[in-house]
């Protein structure tokens, strides 16, 4: 039984706390260990700070607006609007909704004379996130939630200001964190109230809060450095004495217990200590459980409340990241905007990252991710006359391995993030490290041992930064971030009075207001010791999120390669003659909306339904406006290459924008206006007009068996499938190998619950696995639906669990090397995931994944903890099984979620999650999927171009008669080498870049060559920055270039005019 803690009457103040600290019989020092005591000292602050004296103390007078009304509107309006409205009498009580409405309240103030010389507060709480507008600007945010309520009026009231003012308070309805019913990441409540609980001016006595904040600090170090540390004997007898000393009644006794405090804080350590950079953040996440329109107004609540603390301390340095957000402020605040721009210039306000937003880390493309550097990089130069030396990532759920060379490439050489202290089951080794990507190149990696971005300055958080630290006595300097995240808020002043108590005090970590350059720079000269980690940065966590969302990953997919052809076709216009115009700006514009989507709550698909109707709507938009660019381009090669005809010749112009020949079947409209097919062959990024149509080598036949099942062959491959669309024989014709196992069925769908601890649309549990069941119910069997000739084809349809409907249109094509399987799913499930599984008579223990600009390997066996917790992981448009001499690969044009365990390839394909978003997914999908066996290595084998083929179809128009009939603009003599990007030069309109990359993993020269006139050609980075050194020899060849496995080049070709 624990003793009873004496009653210390609140009324006599804390100098009878002595008696309780020296209570006779119990040493001083067990009260540490006792069970479930608390220290008389922690029993005094906590009287301290709560009793309704001290509090009285902290406010002293108080007085209510002269008047208080509102506007309420379901728009976010700018000011200039809102001051007009009518507004109404309000009163502190009311409540203001429903959900995503704005309320604005007029505030008159009138200052008593009586408080001249005092510090004024005005003084704001409510439920929702407000900011203070004052002579038409933004002043400050106020959030509840973030542990801002107060907005200094004055810190010292002059008899000289005015007395009376008129404040407008914007309130958002919605909290911090959105407006999620019952949960943080449950689906938002339509028809929540917020509740005014404060509105009023009080005098706020500044010399009762520092004593609350030294006794904190002291109160921290007596509890957490331990009885066996001398300091927390010092700390807790220093608090005694204060306590003694104290008269909350009488403030004439606050400074000498504050002197008190001082003499224990100016103790110094010694040189040894660790120093902790302390640098203030606020991640905002550009949409997640509240849409874009919300963000802009969150990253305004947020950045002025930082430029107030700034403007008080000169100190604080703060990092920002995501040039979309301060874009956003710039469009939408210019007052602000030039404010950050002026603290941008001082130091303090640190652009970082370097990126458009904070992207998620696994499934944007390698070309998406040079872009959110381009246009990050770009935007920081030109606005404030820097980039970002740091790339700054802190909670995207896993990091590709490639990241490392493209950060490189576009002027950083250091990267920050903390997201794998989630890891769910592998501890990751290191906090600072060189992180190695798969073509060797290192960059400088910290991440925080606190393992957080949203730190509040706390003792106990400066000792677990130094005690988690995994690479002591290889470094001794860590990053602490702090400030309230992910929905806004940022620093606060109490954050930075605890942390400059603790700037140099024995007994803690040495605390400093830091930069993240002077971070890296220390951690660069202590480097010679640090260990390497080569290869991803997998999160063992949140691989829903490849999955998720289905509609976002096919409309990122599907834009990514509309932009992509857009510039190619653009390119191939400017380049051939006319008056064509590329379309720089417009192209700009879509690049930026495509990025923005790949934020790393709305890629993943981890965000409410109002962001994803945004992003589909994004998607739409640059659908629309890409496809009319590319007719655009298309229309102006037709009249630079085709001659005018009166009518039709029945002749087709076919574009082809990957950088080699294809042999394909396309389907055309022919003179009757019926759709007809096609074998063209098109040279590598060029165009090919086509009278009459190739006849294939052997035409695709199609049968079907007495058993029911369907065969097709086409000379290359041959497949046998069953009554419900298994595919029971998959075999290479010259060769006879078999693919599929003896007694398997490939192309199988099962059902799998899917049911996460909490994460619903973000993970997927290792124990689904146990909960498969193969997809049985068959609606319609599997009939022929083209005959054969240039194209075969056989249909079918199933029933997936209650009540969902998959249809499977099965395609083989003549000529070529993989099987087709065109999907569409009417999708209504519940906490379901459902896969397509390939078993496969192939035995490796390694399967290889395409990532960004190359592929890795991941084994296929679960040996270790680290195998296994890679049981979902992500890949792009392949990946691929093999064993020397013979392997299998399965493509898709939108699919990321995959494995391979043992000889079977999964693919997946739906989720149905219930948080945040209730109808995640519960929609009609299509896609497609394929599969390629394939002799020798997926290398030889043009696994690689065969991808890209699925995603980038061959662009069919109707043509007259041609000047010249196939024309190829550019081609690369090796086939390891793929030319990813041609676009036109950012800051020269008569340059090109080129972009390629060494996609085998060999080393390799290659040449490119083109039929442009090129007049200088010449070696840049990823922003367009000409390599030093770099000018290439123009030879009759074309272009010699050296590569090393997995290395992206880009070439600038500047054109003769």
């Amino acid at each position: 039984m624990c003793p009873r803690i004496p009653q210390v009457p609140v009324a006599a103040g804390f100098s009878s706390l002595h008696a309780a600290a020296s209570w006779p019989g119990v040493p001083l020092a067990s009260l540490f260990s006792l069970p479930g005591w608390t220290h008389p000292v922690q029993i005094g602050l906590a009287l301290l700070i709560s009793c309704p004296v001290t509090l009285r103390r902290l406010f002293g007078d108080r007085c209510p607006p002269a008047s208080l009304s509102c506007f309420q509107t379901p728009r976010r309006v700018p000011y200039e609007e809102a001051v007009r409205q009518e507004f109404r009498p309000v009163k502190v009580g009311d409540s203001f909704g429903p959900t995503w409405e704005t309320c604005w309240f007029k505030v008159e103030l009138s200052i008593p004379s009586a408080w001249a010389g005092r510090e004024v507060h005005f003084i704001w709480e409510s439920d929702g996130e407000g900011m203070v507008w004052q002579d038409a600007q933004p002043v400050q945010g106020l959030t509840k939630e973030g542990e801002k309520t107060s907005y200094i009026l004055t810190s010292s009231l002059k008899e000289t200001e005015p007395h009376s003012l008129t404040l407008y308070v914007e309130l958002a309805c919605n909290g911090l964190f959105g407006a999620g019913k019952d949960s943080m990441i449950a689906p938002p409540d339509p028809d929540r109230r917020f509740t005014l609980s404060k509105a009023e001016l009080v005098v706020f006595n500044r010399d009762v809060y520092e004593l609350l904040v030294d006794l904190e600090i002291l109160l921290d170090m007596a509890q957490l450095l331990g009885e066996e540390n001398q300091r927390s004997f010092q700390a807790l007898y220093t608090a005694n004495q204060m306590v003694n000393v104290c008269d909350v009644t009488d403030p004439s006794t606050f400074p000498p217990a504050r002197d008190l405090a001082a003499a224990i804080f100016s103790q110094r350590n010694g040189e040894s200590q660790h120093t902790v950079h302390a640098v203030g953040h606020c991640h905002i996440d550009s949409a997640w459980l509240w849409p874009y329109e919300e963000t802009i107004r969150k990253c305004a609540r947020s950045w002025v409340t930082v430029i107030r603390l700034m403007e008080r301390n000169p100190e604080l340095t703060f990092a920002c990241s995501q040039a979309q957000q301060f874009e956003w402020v710039r469009s939408w605040y210019p007052g602000l905007y030039a404010q950050i721009r002026d603290f941008v210039a001082k130091g303090q306000f640190i652009p970082v990252g370097g990126t458009w937003v904070e992207m998620d880390g696994n499934l944007p493309s390698g070309e998406s991710m040079v872009r959110q550097f381009l246009q990050g990089q770009r935007f920081f130069q030109e606005q404030f006359g820097q980039i970002c030396s740091e790339f700054w990532l802190p909670d995207t759920f896993g990091y590709s391995a490639q990241l490392p060379q493209l950060m490189r490439g576009c002027g950083i050489r250091r990267f920050l993030t903390q997201k794998l202290s989630w890891n769910l089951v592998n501890t990751f080794p290191h906090h600072t490290f060189f992180w190695e990507g798969i073509d060797g190149s290192r960059v400088l990696t910290h991440f925080p041992p606190g393992d957080s971005y949203g730190m509040h300055g706390r003792v106990e958080e400066m000792l677990k930064t130094v005690k988690n630290n995994k690479d002591k006595g290889r470094v001794n300097h860590s990053a602490l971030l702090f400030g309230f995240g992910d929905g806004g808020g940022g620093p606060t002043q109490k954050m930075l009075d605890r942390m400059k108590r603790m700037n140099d005090t024995d007994g803690l970590p040495r605390v400093q207001f830091s930069t993240p350059d002077r971070l890296f720079s220390v951690l660069e000269k202590e480097s010679s010791q640090l260990c390497t980690w080569v290869g991803e940065l997998f999160l063992e966590l949140h691989n829903g999120t490849y999955t998720t969302q289905a509609q976002i990953k096919k409309g990122n997919r599907e834009c990514e390669r509309i932009l992509h052809d857009v510039e190619v076709l653009s390119t191939l216009a400017l380049a051939w003659g006319g008056a064509f115009q590329y379309p720089a700006r417009q192209l700009q514009r879509l690049w930026r909306l495509l990025l923005l989507n790949q934020f790393h709550d709305v890629l993943p698909g981890s965000c409410i339904q109002l962001v994803v109707e945004d992003a589909l709507q994004g998607y739409a938009e640059i659908r629309v406006a890409g496809t009319q660019l590319q007719e655009e381009a298309v229309q102006s090669l037709r009249r630079e290459l085709l001659e005018p005809e009166a009518g039709s010749t029945g002749s087709t112009l076919v574009l082809n924008t990957l950088p080699w020949e294809r042999t394909e079947v396309i389907a055309r409209t022919g003179p009757a206006g019926a759709e007809t097919l096609a074998l063209v062959t098109v040279p590598s990024m060029g165009y090919t007009v086509v009278r009459e149509p190739l006849l294939p080598p052997q035409p695709v036949a199609v049968r079907k068996q007495e058993d029911g099942s369907i065969a097709m062959e086409n000379g290359v491959i041959a497949v046998c499938l069953d009554a419900m669309g298994h595919l029971t024989s998959l075999r290479l014709v010259d060769s006879q190998r078999e693919s599929i196992p003896d007694g398997c069925y490939a192309n199988q769908f099962a059902l799998f619950d899917d049911v996460p601890l909490y994460w619903d649309a973000w993970d997927v549990m290792d124990y689904h696995l146990e909960t498969r069941k193969p997809v049985t119910t068959l609606l319609k069997p599997l009939e022929i639906t083209l005959a054969g000739g240039l194209r075969g084809s056989a249909s079918f349809s199933l029933q997936i669990g209650e009540s969902s409907t998959l249809t499977q249109e099965i395609i083989l094509d003549a000529t070529c090397p993989y099987l087709r399987f065109l999907t569409q799913v009417e999708w209504k499930e519940a906490h379901k995931f459902l896969k397509v599984e390939f078993p496969l008579r192939v035995r490796s223990t390694n399967a290889t994944y395409e990532i960004q600009f190359g592929h890795l390997q991941r084994p296929t066996h679960w040996n270790t903890s680290w195998d296994w917790a890679r049981f979902e992981v992500w890949a792009h448009k392949w990946l691929d099984l093999s064993e020397h001499g013979f392997g299998v690969a399965l493509l898709n044009d939108c699919k990321y979620g995959a494995s391979a365990h043992g000889n079977i390839l999964s693919l997946s394909l739906l989720r149905a999650p219930k948080s945040p978003d209730a109808t995640a997914d519960i929609a009609y999908h299509q896609f497609t999927y394929a599969v390629m066996p394939h002799l020798g290595s997926f290398q030889d084998a043009g696994v690689i171009q065969r991808a890209y083929n699925l995603n980038f179809p061959l662009h069919v128009v109707p043509a007259g008669s041609a000047l010249c009939l196939a024309q190829s603009t550019f081609s690369v003599s090796s086939p390891a080498v793929v030319l990813e990007t041609v676009k036109q030069a950012e800051d020269r309109p008569e340059a090109l870049v080129v972009r390629l990359y060494e996609a085998h993993g060999s080393t390799v020269d290659a040449w490119l060559q083109t039929s442009l006139p090129v007049k200088e050609a010449m070696l840049c980075d990823l922003l367009e920055r000409p390599a030093a050194g770099g000018c290439l020899p123009l030879e009759q060849r074309g272009l010699r270039l050296s590569f090393t496995p997995f290395r992206v080049l880009s070439v600038l070709l500047v054109l003769r005019q």
